[in-house]
């Protein structure tokens, strides 16, 4: 997953953009999956990012509608769900979560879920974040959801939205084996590997791999078709190259 640090494409320009449209079809050229978190995106950059290669796009909704305007001031809710649109309508996959702990109250987090569960199509994965403060941020002095809270909104995440790959994400790396091995058993298929989460750190890959062998948990084979939302990126493109995967997503 390539990520930016801009509010969006058009505030940097088409230079900067072409070159992430350059590598995204680079790293789609080795036989890879490529997500990409760039920020707000107009319809149009959508379908430059697809017509790219791009397998999947992150634009987290972060908590409520009712709570987000405490939370950021620079943008609204409703240009986070038009880029979600745009994302979709392009033919890519929605990646589409939010983050525990920025205050909000249990409320915020069922209208969260609400608002991710009554979107015309069911995101092909919802990531379910906890905070982690980070000193000099506005939320340095909040606490991290506790692991029961993250275990049930995994709960409630796969009740709602039963084909999506939900993803314990930011944050895991404060959690017990015991924790995580909770959320996978309450819903959660999936994590974010690499050594950092944008700006935080992440899981040891070799502690990830001692943890899901003890599990019994086994990777998900590249391009293999999402079992939500609708017909997008699906490695359809790969059949010449003998890639394409068979759906076996329950």
């Amino acid at each position: 997953c390539m990520g930016t640090a801009w509010r969006g494409p058009s505030q940097v320009g088409e230079g900067q953009f072409e070159r992430v449209l350059t590598m995204t079809k680079q790293v789609k050229d080795l036989g890879m999956e490529v997500c990409a978190t760039l920020g707000m995106l107009t319809p149009d950059q959508a379908v430059k990012l697809r017509e790219a290669g791009l397998t999947a796009y992150n634009h987290n909704l972060d908590t409520s509608p009712e709570y987000y305007p405490k939370v950021t001031s620079s943008r609204k809710y409703e240009d986070r769900l038009n880029t979600i649109a745009a994302v979709r309508d392009a033919g890519i996959s929605v990646c589409c979560g939010g983050i525990l702990g920025l205050g909000e109250e249990e409320s915020d987090r069922a209208s969260l879920m609400h608002v991710l569960a009554s979107l015309p199509e069911h995101p092909e994965s919802v990531p379910i974040n906890a905070l982690v403060p980070v000193k000099g941020t506005p939320f340095e002095n909040l606490s991290a959801p506790s692991g029961l809270e993250m275990v049930r909104a995994i709960a409630v995440a796969r009740i709602l939205m039963p084909r999506t790959v939900v993803r314990l994400s930011a944050g895991r790396i404060n959690m017990s084996d015991e924790t995580q091995a909770m959320c996978f058993l309450a819903g959660a298929n999936s994590v974010f590997t690499g050594d950092k989460l944008l700006t935080t750190p992440n899981n040891d890959d070799n502690e990830d791999s001692a943890l899901f062998k003890e599990l019994g948990l086994e990777g998900r084979p590249a391009f293999v078709p999402y079992g939500a939302g609708g017909k997008s990126s699906d490695g359809s493109e790969w059949e010449k190259n003998g890639k394409k995967q068979e759906q076996n997503v329950a």
